[in-house]
């Protein structure tokens, strides 16, 4: 009995090697080491309006988003950009001015070797955290996209395409795409398209995915978190883990305004760190005036500061969002239309429109650091007032990591109820 348990275990495991090698190979490359972009003729001020482009959309998103999501938010304004600048690469006439409106979109002989010089520093590596992003097309099997796009998105993007069977092996396909996004961030982006969303019309998808893990630069201690609270709202008060810092060495960059608190934590290597937007009252008097401009008033503001005390929640949440009817609200609806979208820059013709663009996002921060991951794909088918030097985050706040250097926003999010 035993020997018979052993050889059917033994046949069990064969049968998932030989499973997973096949969909391995079928990936484009090996998920976390992307390949260089050409960013030949990147510049300073280029790699800035990328920059500026990406921090623009990322509020004007975040508007748009905070209309429909009463709870938390998190997603990674870099990685919509990224898949939707491979998709702008295709688009023409007014589907591409709107895309272009929407991001902020430089001209494309700035955008190109700018937004490649981004996305090789984000790839460069270092030993103090982890920080990739790669790109892929995936395109059935037998339809003939034009040479001159696949050429600039894996140029200028890194995105290799890989061949796969959306019309016959509709199913298998997906689970190839959601394995490589899987692998590309350590396992916390799964099932990012979900069953029922390619079918036998699908011809491309276009992914971007972005992972980070961090660790503190000034770790909080674990035997120094305690069950406090946390005021969603004035009237409904929960408890959480509370994370506390008596910070008696190290400074931090810091500002208090009349409006809120805002303190940035750096990560190791001085290169990532994360902001904290805390309102002295609540999200209401800061959100209609989160913009571009305003947050760089409120940086500007900062200085290196002694606090007394930082409290900050532990979290950790998941989001999804299906972004049709977001990115056609704030004004590309031309592309998720058919007939109308023009991609003829893809595959000659007017026949492929975007059905569904989808965004999913994990983030957890606890006393060593900070893990976020994110993927999207683009498919193509036929309380009260406190003392100035104490920050306590027991309220509703607003973060964002950051490349310290360019500004370059990678995650932005709203905690409402760390709970989850």
């Amino acid at each position: 009995m035993n020997k018979k348990i052993f050889i059917i275990a033994i046949a069990l495991l064969m049968v998932a090697l030989v499973t997973a090698t096949a969909i391995y190979f079928l990936f484009p490359y090996e998920p976390k080491q992307p390949p260089k972009a050409d960013d030949t003729g990147s510049t300073q001020q280029g790699i800035q309006e990328v920059v500026n482009a990406n921090n623009k959309f990322t509020f004007d998103l975040y508007s748009e988003l905070d209309k429909s999501e009463g709870g938390n938010i998190f997603y990674s304004p870099y990685s919509i950009s990224a898949a939707l600048a491979m998709t702008y690469e295709g688009a023409r006439g007014q589907t591409a001015n709107e895309i272009k409106s929407v991001f902020h979109f430089p001209e494309s002989s700035t955008l190109r070797p700018n937004f490649a010089a981004i996305y090789n520093g984000i790839n460069k590596g270092t030993k103090d955290y982890e920080l990739r992003t790669g790109n892929a097309l995936w395109v059935q099997q037998d339809y003939p996209l034009l040479q001159d796009y696949t050429s600039r998105v894996e140029s200028f993007y890194g995105g290799k395409a890989a061949n796969l069977d959306f019309v016959g092996e509709t199913e298998k396909s997906r689970q190839t795409i959601n394995s490589f996004i899987e692998e590309q961030t350590n396992d916390k982006i799964k099932d990012l398209i979900p069953s029922g969303v390619l079918n036998s019309l699908t011809r491309l998808v276009l992914t971007n995915a972005i992972y980070f893990k961090g660790t503190w630069e000034w770790e909080f201690d674990k035997s120094d978190t305690r069950e406090q609270d946390f005021k969603i709202t004035p009237t409904n008060v929960v408890k959480t883990p509370m994370m506390y810092m008596k910070p008696d060495k190290a400074a931090f960059n810091y500002a208090d305004t009349e409006d809120l608190q805002i303190l940035e934590l750096p990560y190791k290597g001085e290169k990532i760190s994360m902001l904290i937007l805390l309102p002295t009252e609540n999200l209401d008097a800061i959100e209609p005036s989160l913009t571009i401009e305003k947050l760089e008033e409120w940086k500007s503001k900062m200085q290196e500061t002694k606090l007394d005390a930082i409290y900050m929640p532990k979290f950790e949440f998941d989001t999804k969002y299906f972004m049709s009817d977001t990115l056609s609200n704030l004004g590309m609806p031309t592309a998720f239309t058919w007939p109308g979208a023009d991609f003829s820059g893809m595959d000659g013709t007017n026949n492929l429109y975007i059905s569904s663009v989808i965004h999913q996002a994990f983030v957890k921060v606890d006393e060593k650091g900070t893990e976020a991951a994110a993927a999207t794909a683009v498919v193509g088918t036929f309380g009260t007032a406190m003392p100035r030097n104490i920050f306590r985050a027991d309220h509703p706040f607003i973060f964002l990591i950051q490349e310290k250097g360019t500004g370059n926003i990678l995650f932005l999010g709203k905690v409402v109820d760390p709970r989850g």
